[in-house]
């Protein structure tokens, strides 16, 4: 009997794992395709939440062989989570609304899970008093929560990706049902049905793990209108390059960051102004960045003695280290010996800095999220300010002054609180249309910065694209007709997360 009872708490303990990892799959997917991640993460887990409370409603009407009952939930909970990946990204390929699937899957298995618990209990009354037995059961399904969450975090989605992942909860959950199955044999009736879906499901897990990889590329390739030909899930991001003809596009998360047909007028217009506004930079610190093109532009200057790159997602770097699309893209700058890689968050690495630099390149995703928000804040760029030395240079790219009008003059706004004086500047990039950059530079009057960079010369620096007279065009802007007053604009600050607001309710439909 105490076997029995042990069995049953484990299937507790096993449901919590992978209920909980479950729903972070869901949230990544959801972020990655719809984005928007506090919205996402927040409704995926409220649902799930809310999903369970449904099924621990629905549970009052199974009176009898609640065993049985048990099996059946947790054979169909192994196949829901074990294709949720697969699902979603054949959803997307075939054009159906992903949110749809995603919000569908969210909500059966939180029914599903919220089902198992009460059944549970039930089953476990007769070995162990109501207040012995409530708590001891509730207890391993927080234990499993916990054991998921440090797998998903540390384990699953760094090494097995969104792809393998929830065919190991699916394993899980399938493994409990055999246990619970071939344990408590004699109390189990219609053996000759769960026998068939017990092989009929295990044949189907162990076909979808061998197909799975291609079923997601397939579905990755569906969503670019170009050939991947490299994906991976890291730790913090999904990286795609493809391929048309001989040009290369890199995107995080779905987004675009460069293409080399044109990513020279995205990088030198990035570095090249900054680092004239300084007779001899020595010490350069970048941000982000970790395709290493802006570290190439910096390089061109012979007074540079040392460039630090943060860059939060090793992954990248070391692609920028050894793919040869980003080595030739970036001249092989990372392995510079004037160049020094770390592998950390940017808020993070100012927070414990104790050098100063000549130039701060900010070369950071768009703030579409409130986690990117934070490094476009207030707080951000009072750390950028202390670590200059005196009249050194920041510039931050900015995202597309038409497609994020407010966003754009948040940040420039934003800047000139935290002390800066600043001058925006903005170019068309023929893949990724009109983009802008904030150039602020640490001294009292911003009257001579514009006047300066429309007189800089570009005979002692190689470039493919930037000269004198393009400075001239990327320093004018017309009228403004996309935003009102920047008066009614406020600050970004960690408090006040205003910028990935602006940025996500701009003028993105034109793009």
């Amino acid at each position: 009997m105490k076997l029995k009872s042990n069995i049953l708490k484990f299937s507790l303990f096993a449901t919590g794992l992978s209920g909980i990892v479950a729903e972070y799959i869901l949230s990544t997917l959801a972020t990655y395709f719809l984005g928007d991640s506090v919205f996402q993460w927040t409704m995926i887990v409220s649902i799930m939440l809310f999903s369970m409370g449904l099924g621990s409603r629905i549970s009052k009407y199974f009176k009898t062989n609640l065993l049985r009952s048990f099996l059946y939930i947790e054979f169909l909970l192994s196949v829901l989570v074990s294709f949720s990946s697969l699902f979603v990204y054949s959803a997307s390929a075939f054009s159906i609304y992903t949110g749809l699937i995603i919000y569908t899957l969210s909500i059966s298995i939180g029914i599903l899970i919220g089902m198992e618990i009460p059944i549970v209990v039930r089953l476990n009354d007769e070995f162990e008093t109501l207040r012995i037995n409530v708590s001891s059961v509730m207890e391993k399904d927080y234990y499993g929560a916990l054991v998921g969450g440090l797998f998903f975090a540390f384990f699953g989605l760094p090494y097995l990706g969104l792809t393998y992942t929830p065919f190991v909860l699916g394993i899980v959950n399938f493994t409990v049902a055999l246990l619970l199955y071939f344990l408590l044999w004699k109390q189990i009736q219609k053996k000759i049905l769960i026998n068939f879906l017990a092989i009929s499901i295990g044949l189907l897990i162990v076909i979808g793990i061998y197909f799975s990889q291609p079923v997601i590329l397939w579905g990755e390739q569906v969503k670019y209108k170009d050939k991947v030909v490299y994906s991976e899930q890291s730790k913090y991001q999904k990286i795609v390059i493809t391929q048309w003809q001989d040009n290369y596009w890199l995107f995080l998360n779905g987004n675009q960051q460069f293409c080399t047909l044109d990513e020279v007028m995205y990088h030198e217009p990035l570095v090249h102004p900054a680092m004239k506004l300084l007779v001899e930079p020595s010490h350069v610190l970048i941000l982000g960045g970790g395709d290493g093109c802006a570290v190439r532009e910096v390089l061109k200057y012979n007074s540079v003695k040392n460039i630090k790159l943060v860059d939060l997602d090793p992954s990248m770097t070391e692609l920028s280290l050894n793919h040869h699309v980003l080595l030739k893209a970036n001249d092989s700058s990372l392995h510079s010996p004037k160049v020094q890689v770390l592998n950390n968050d940017a808020y993070n690495f100012l927070e414990n800095n104790t050098e100063f630099f000549d130039i701060i390149i900010i070369d950071l995703p768009d703030p579409r999220t409130v986690e990117l928000n934070r490094l476009y804040t207030f707080e951000f760029y009072k750390k950028c300010y202390k670590y200059l030395r005196p009249n050194g240079v920041i510039v931050t790219q900015a995202g597309s002054p038409y497609y994020a009008t407010k966003a754009y003059k948040c940040i420039e706004k934003t800047l000139q609180y935290s002390g800066f004086s600043t001058v925006p500047i903005h170019n068309q990039i023929l893949t990724l249309g009109e983009w802008g950059w904030i150039i602020g530079q640490k001294i009292e009057s911003d009257n001579n910065i514009k006047n300066h960079l429309q007189n800089i010369s570009f005979e002692d620096v190689e470039t493919k694209w930037l000269n004198k007279e393009a400075m001239k065009l990327m320093t004018s802007f017309g009228k403004d007709i996309f935003s009102n007053s920047i008066d009614s604009i406020e600050i970004n600050k960690i408090h006040n997360p205003v910028l990935y607001k602006y940025y996500l309710k701009g003028n993105w439909s034109i793009y």
